[in-house]
């Protein structure tokens, strides 16, 4: 007898999701970077979350300032170079676009309420990676899926809280167990399947080169389905497809149409 397919439950969200808004294509965790990702056609994007030291949920990927913020010229010398440090009032003046390029300079680091506006007025689904300035996993996570079940509450789809810190995700869970989660992998060591289940996720997103037919099968007998980041040519997006994978994270959203 041949084995049961294995039916997974309804999957709501797009299979191409813009990473950081727009890939490389505007400044990463913007407004800016979700528009012209829109622009291109995508309805999903994935952002990363941290707390601001007054608890404000915002918008950046590095533990510190100075990468994507001008926090150097505007702070004052010997403030902290850790975001999570400085209350929202400081961190919302911050520019946030002219790293990137003159065409984007002033644009200001989002609020999570912010991204979650355009998403909601848009359409657009969203992937939260919960970020955590280190030593505060937990506590992140709780209030990171607070503010999502809130800013969410009605919508027919909610987003994706995704998150290599598993702390990050059992804060999750405790404070909104109906917003569904994603481990986040760049690895496969053993007990990964084991670890997602424990924390009642709904998705397994690592890095791409490490999906294989048999662990996309692990994952799918499992009922968990398989995303992959960051997808930027389109030999390993096609191998992706092949195996039958549900979801990839690109840079290039003028590369790959996601119609």
């Amino acid at each position: 007898m041949s084995a049961q397919a294995v039916v997974l439950p309804p999957w709501p969200y797009p299979f191409w999701i813009a990473h950081r808004g727009a890939g490389k294509l505007a400044p990463e965790n913007t407004l800016a970077a979700f528009r012209l990702g829109a622009q291109h056609g995508y309805r999903m994007f994935e952002c990363d979350a941290k707390l601001s030291a007054d608890g404000v949920p915002f918008l950046m990927h590095d533990a510190t300032l100075a990468r994507t913020t001008n926090a150097k010229e505007r702070l004052a010398a010997q403030a902290s170079a850790t975001g999570g440090d400085h209350a929202w009032a400081e961190l919302s003046q911050l520019d946030a676009g002219g790293w990137h390029s003159r065409a984007f300079a002033g644009e200001p680091l989002p609020t999570l309420e912010n991204a979650a506006r355009f998403c909601r007025a848009n359409g657009h689904a969203l992937n939260i990676e919960i970020k955590p300035t280190p030593g505060t996993e937990r506590h992140t996570g709780k209030v990171v899926a607070a503010h999502a079940a809130r800013l969410w509450r009605g919508a027919a789809v909610l987003p994706l809280l995704t998150s290599f810190s598993p702390e990050a995700l059992q804060g999750a869970r405790d404070s909104a167990p109906d917003v569904p989660r994603g481990l986040l992998l760049d690895c496969l060591p053993g007990g990964w399947l084991e670890s997602a289940l424990a924390l009642d996720c709904v998705a397994v997103v690592c890095n791409h080169a490490l999906w294989t037919g048999g662990s996309v099968a692990q994952a799918h007998g499992a009922g968990l389905r398989a995303l992959s980041y960051t997808v930027n040519d389109e030999g390993a997006a096609q191998r992706l497809m092949e195996l039958g994978t549900d979801g990839i994270i690109t840079d290039r959203v003028d590369l790959f149409s996601p119609a």
